[in-house]
């Protein structure tokens, strides 16, 4: 089955800054893909380029068999949309909003809008206007669910939703994911992706740092930390382990780990030089907090762990 979206090596500047750097990724059909990241790591432009609100500087987008550069008005008309701060007319009532937004959409819109809006507590006759920030937040996921699309761009969804909504809306994507429908979720809410997510990506400084599913980084994905005497002694070399992160803390080093097993933890293990190991399984708020502290050894460090691997596995 073809990707619902695929992005390959899109980058986007404003001015010199660069805000997307060469990311690449596919989402499949049928699942809750969190896209996680930081204030300002990317994720909002890179939503926006999805949807043909930003021109890359390179790379490519396609998004429902639509490059959104060029189709953006076609491809907005079969994607739902909830931005992190979405536009409504104030002047509007919570019905007017469901009623002018249903001369866009084929027939069933309005009552689906209804029945969402009610479903939701929001009053039918209170402009938009005197509603709380945490109100219009849900009449524009009320909008953006009427049309039923097969895709759902959501652009931190949950943000000043009461518990109880917020639990029963994360609830509500996992049965639109098994009903065979797209969500592209993007958040901070780390404990509420865990709960939902089929797959997930983390985005900082603008690049993407891992995506894949969310049971394979729990399963594959291991947080090894190594207590050494003096220097760093090299992470063994083999094709199937990927080294992600390196942070130093005085003699303690901590990494995140893709391919770690029993074995090599016993070569490395072997080392004089090193005192102890300890490898944790790390939850998903575990890995974004390893990705998103910054890396706080040097690039030099890294590629000596792979060019001198060799050595501490004969």
């Amino acid at each position: 089955m073809n990707p619902v979206i695929k992005v390959d090596k899109a980058v986007k500047k404003f001015g010199r800054k660069v805000v997307l750097d060469g990311v690449s990724l596919e989402v499949p059909a049928g699942v809750v893909f969190a896209l996680l990241g930081e204030n300002g790591a990317g994720k909002t432009t890179l939503i926006r380029s999805l949807l043909g609100y930003y021109k890359l500087n390179s790379g490519s987008i396609n998004v429902l068999g639509v490059d959104p550069g060029r189709r953006a008005l076609e491809l907005r008309r079969k994607v739902g949309y909830v931005s992190d701060q979405p536009g409504m007319y104030e002047w509007m009532t919570v019905s007017q909003v469901g009623w002018y937004a249903s001369g866009f959409y084929p027939e069933g819109f309005a009552d689906r809008y209804v029945s969402l809006a009610n479903g939701f507590g929001l009053p039918a006759d209170t402009k938009v206007r005197n509603l709380s920030k945490g109100m219009k937040a849900k009449v524009a996921l009320a909008t953006a669910l009427a049309m039923d699309p097969e895709l759902l761009v959501l652009d931190e969804p949950t943000s000043g939703l009461d518990p109880l909504v917020r639990r029963s809306f994360l609830e509500s994507m996992v049965d639109r994911a098994a009903a065979g429908k797209t969500v592209l979720l993007s958040s901070h809410q780390v404990q509420e992706v865990e709960r939902v997510a089929d797959w997930v990506a983390i985005v900082t400084g603008g690049k993407l740092q891992i995506v894949a599913p969310l049971e394979t980084l729990k399963s594959e994905v291991s947080i090894v930390t190594a207590t050494q005497k003096d220097s760093l002694i090299p992470l063994p070399e083999t094709s199937a382990l990927t080294c992600y992160s390196v942070q130093q803390n005085g003699r303690q080093w901590r990494l995140v780990v893709r391919g770690w097993n029993q074995t090599l933890e016993q070569a490395w293990g072997a080392e004089p030089n090193i005192s102890e190991i300890r490898t944790v399984r790390p939850s998903l708020e575990d890995l974004y907090i390893a990705f998103t502290a910054g890396d706080t050894s040097d690039q030099k460090s890294m590629q000596a762990m792979s060019q001198q691997a060799e050595s501490a596995l004969s």
